[in-house]
């Protein structure tokens, strides 16, 4: 039996504990900035999370819904478009993958998973700063009055 044409690993999950592994830790990696993982799990949500920053940084309204289709997190989706996607400066290879020796249990190869450019994720919290003051100011509204 030969092995052509089946892509990605298995890590030993049936397809839908593998696929909800693979959205946890994107989600993990876009709003830490960094995740330490197995070798070859960090290998496999590179090659899946660089595609969803490339969608993120097309933008648009249809872009936005995919990327909360496949991550699953509204959240998740908005930071990646409206914080990482505007301060990632290249054209490809947005993530890096640095050795980090090898975890204690069991020997298994670690490894440190992050972005290459620095990413900033207080610039949107200052945003929402601004956004509550300006509702948390009183309203005037016009009284009706009484006949």
């Amino acid at each position: 039996m030969h092995r052509h044409g089946y892509k990605g690993r298995k890590f030993g999950l049936k397809t839908d504990a593998r696929r909800a592994l693979r959205r946890s830790m994107e989600i993990a990696l876009i709003e830490n900035s960094s995740i330490t993982v197995t070798t070859a799990r960090a290998k496999e949500i590179r090659r899946e999370t660089e595609k969803l920053i490339t969608i993120a940084k097309r933008g648009g309204l249809a872009n936005r819904r995919l990327l909360m289709s496949r991550l699953n997190s509204q959240s998740a989706a908005a930071l990646l478009m409206d914080v990482v996607a505007p301060q990632v400066t290249r054209d490809s290879g947005y993530l890096r993958i640095e050795s980090a020796g090898f975890r204690r249990g069991d020997n298994a190869e670690m490894s440190t998973i992050s972005f290459v450019d620095d990413i900033n994720y207080e610039v949107k919290q200052e945003e929402k700063k601004v956004e509550s003051s300006k509702e948390a100011a009183p309203k005037e509204t016009a009284k009706k009055e009484d006949k």
